[in-house]
Order: structure tokens, then C-alpha cells, then sequence
């Protein structure tokens, strides 16, 4: 559902969001419009990077990426066969870390297409009929950022 918000450039480095005759939730909706807004310019201008850990105890996680950088591969998951493949979103990027093992790094123009394809690979080695506490395999998020830093 689309919000009806007036937006408007007022000079060359501003922008003006107003809602009309709003009732309280459309006005609390204002503010995620201007932070939508500046997730859109920070995308664009620094990227963003998500770094990821493959955790576990005993069965190493092997983790292959294809060779356009869009599908990651990951085996031997708690000693499964089965070969669990995440296919990135459109405009994400994954490619293995050059300094740490076992780590990889998504990047992206979309905060929310980069943290919604490290959302897939963190699901897709959730542990089932386990107890969590106990199994605590997986590939997490270990660092979230910008590409690029500004000077």
C-alpha cells in the first residue's frame, strides 16, 4: 500500500515530506518515508556489507559461491548430504572473505535486499528437531556496514 505523502525537492541538498490532515499512524509513517529515503541515498553513495560466521561444533560447514558471485552453497551441515543452495537477490553480491575463514560478504546498493538474502542463508541452516541450545550450527551475521566509508 502505497503512503500519501507530498514529497518535494525544496533546493539542490533537501527534500520536503508532508502529510495532510493525518491521522496518527499515517503521521508516525512520515518518518519511514524520510529514513527509506536516506537508506536509498546511503546505498547508493557507500553500499552496504554484510559480513557472515559459519558456526559449528563438530562437522565443518562448507560454504562454496558460484562463479557469478549469486548462489551460495552450503555442505556437510551438521553431516548432511544434502546440499542446501540460496540464491541471492537481484543487485547482491557474495563473495568469500580474503582476510577470515570461513566468512562471507554480501554487498549491495538495497539495505533491504542485502539483509534479506542474509536472512535466506541464516534459515536455510536453521537446526530442526534439536535442541537449540545445545546445536548451535549455523551461519550468523556477524558485522553489518557500509562499503565504502566517507572522509
Amino acid at each position: 500500500r502505497h503512503l500519501g505523502v507530498d514529497i518535494r525537492k525544496i533546493n539542490k541538498n533537501q527534500l520536503l515530506i508532508e502529510k495532510w490532515f493525518g491521522i496518527h499512524k499515517e503521521l508516525a509513517a512520515v518518518r519511514t518515508v524520510c529514513s527509506h529515503i536516506e537508506n536509498m541515498f546511503k546505498g547508493v553513495r557507500q553500499g552496504y556489507k554484510y559480513k557472515m560466521r559459519s558456526v559449528y561444533a563438530h562437522f565443518p560447514i562448507n560454504i562454496a559461491i558460484n562463479d557469478t558471485n549469486t548462489v551460495v552453497e552450503l555442505r556437510n551441515f551438521l553431516g548432511e548430504k544434502y546440499t542446501r543452495r540460496v540464491a541471492m537477490l537481484p543487485g547482491v553480491k557474495c563473495s568469500p572473505s580474503p582476510t577470515q575463514k570461513d566468512e562471507i560478504v554480501l554487498e549491495g546498493n538495497d539495505i533491504e535486499l542485502v539483509s534479506r538474502s542474509a536472512a535466506l542463508i541464516q534459515q536455510s541452516t536453521k537446526v530442526k528437531n534439536k535442541d537449540i541450545r545445545k546445536f548451535l550450527d549455523g551461519v550468523y551475521v556477524s558485522e553489518k556496514g557500509v562499503v565504502q566509508e566517507d572522509n
